[in-house]
């Protein structure tokens, strides 16, 4: 049975990073100390759930976490520095701070190191988050002790709800675009000043006018949804915004 360490400090380690060409020690006490962190650990760097749900989701829940006084938001992993940079890098997770525990110091000091060498992992960290006030815990969601993966209660939104109930969810937007559209530029930036962010899709790069015709039952573009509804081209997305009720 895992403890859940609430109203206890987190463990006193150093991260060993690398920034740059550089190595650059990072304490616990300055990644925490006088702040709100949310921390979320995970079994590995470039592992399928990791990547696919629980980086992205807390990426893009970055700024909600912001507007209800978190300071930073954190991924703990038993990786080495070069390995986390990278995965950041292919996350495209830069509101992250990606911490490297390549040792399992502070893993093990949370008593949430497991192991995993049925899968030739070696030791790994058990999935888990917790929001961390000036270096003590104030909460934490630790995934049952089931086989395999579980990921139930350590995710963004969960989270979330815990730090701000009320807090407004992101809007999820995918505009399916074509370089040199100019409607398509019309849409993006009517979106962008209505601070939606939004995922692009790129004609032939991330998709073809098969797929289109297939999702949007549509062959021009832009073609765009708005949490799994199609608003349609740029004259619609202009409809959409203005009945949009104001912040």
């Amino acid at each position: 049975m895992f403890e859940d360490r609430t109203g206890k400090h987190v463990p006193q380690v150093t991260f060993r990073t690398r920034q740059g060409s550089e190595w650059v020690d990072v304490t616990t006490d300055q990644v925490f100390a006088g702040k709100t962190v949310v921390v979320f650990s995970l079994p590995g760097a470039f592992t399928p759930t990791c990547s696919s749900a629980h980086v992205p989701r807390y990426n893009q829940l970055v700024p909600a976490f912001k507007a209800a006084g978190v300071d930073a938001v954190v991924c703990v992993s038993v990786n080495d520095t070069f390995v986390m940079n990278e995965w950041q890098k292919t996350q495209h997770a830069g509101a992250i701070t990606f911490l490297p525990d390549g040792n399992g110091d502070f893993t093990g000091g949370m008593g949430l190191l497991v192991d995993k060498h049925d899968l030739g992992f070696g030791k790994r960290s058990w999935r888990y988050s917790m929001l961390v006030r000036d270096g003590v815990v104030a909460k934490m969601f630790i995934e049952p002790e089931l086989p395999g993966d579980p990921f139930q209660v350590s995710d963004a939104d969960t989270m979330l709800a815990y730090v701000a109930p009320k807090a407004p969810k992101p809007l999820d937007v995918t505009v399916f675009a074509r370089e040199g559209c100019p409607f398509c530029a019309k849409a993006k930036a009517d979106l962008h000043q209505a601070g939606i962010a939004f995922e692009e899709l790129v004609l032939n790069r991330d998709y073809t006018d098969q797929t289109l015709r297939a999702v949007a039952k549509a062959a021009s573009v832009p073609q765009v949804f708005i949490n799994g509804e199609h608003i349609g081209g740029s004259e619609q997305v202009a409809e959409w915004l203005a009945k949009r009720p104001a912040a």
